[in-house]
């Protein structure tokens, strides 16, 4: 997966991510750092297969290592991170081979991320779900004062 090496040696996205681990530093909730992404990526990845949606492995691992990237900015400036991420992505994937058919589409899922309603089956609704089910609700000390309803939690490991 050579444009994925390019995306996380890219210099914006590096700083971004240095940027997010130092601003979630204290924060007790779901971190949004690279352990994150990856997971959200291997999620889409596998359910892509059980769906039999044809998506380049590339595309999937893209847009899940840029989908919260645009949280610096939120915390920052206060601009919706699924905003900021989408500008930030198209800058990115730009800089790393990407064309704009496929940009369009990673740019269009990291925009409609933070929407519950979608088309079951598209891009964007896998970016979606597997952002929702990387979550680990069943181990989270912060639980009691996490403000996810009880019934979007992860009780169970499911991915």
């Amino acid at each position: 997966m050579e444009r994925i090496d390019r995306i996380v040696s890219n210099p914006i996205y590096r700083e971004k991510l240095k940027q997010l681990d130092e601003l979630e530093q204290e924060r007790i909730y779901c971190k949004h750092g690279m352990e994150h992404a990856v997971n959200v990526a291997r999620i889409m990845y596998i359910r892509a297969l059980e769906q039999g949606l044809v998506v380049d492995k590339e595309i999937i691992y893209a847009a899940a290592l840029l989908h919260d990237l645009g949280r610096c900015d939120q915390y920052v400036y206060n601009i919706p991170h699924h905003e900021a991420g989408a500008k930030l992505a198209v800058q990115i994937l730009t800089e790393c081979g990407f064309d704009e058919s496929e940009i369009a589409v990673i740019e269009e899922a990291i925009r409609a991320h933070r929407k519950e309603e979608r088309s079951s089956g598209t891009f964007s609704a896998l970016l979606y779900e597997a952002d929702k089910l990387s979550r680990d609700c069943y181990r989270c000390k912060a639980g009691e004062t996490c403000n996810w309803a009880e019934e979007k939690r992860n009780h169970t490991i499911r991915y």
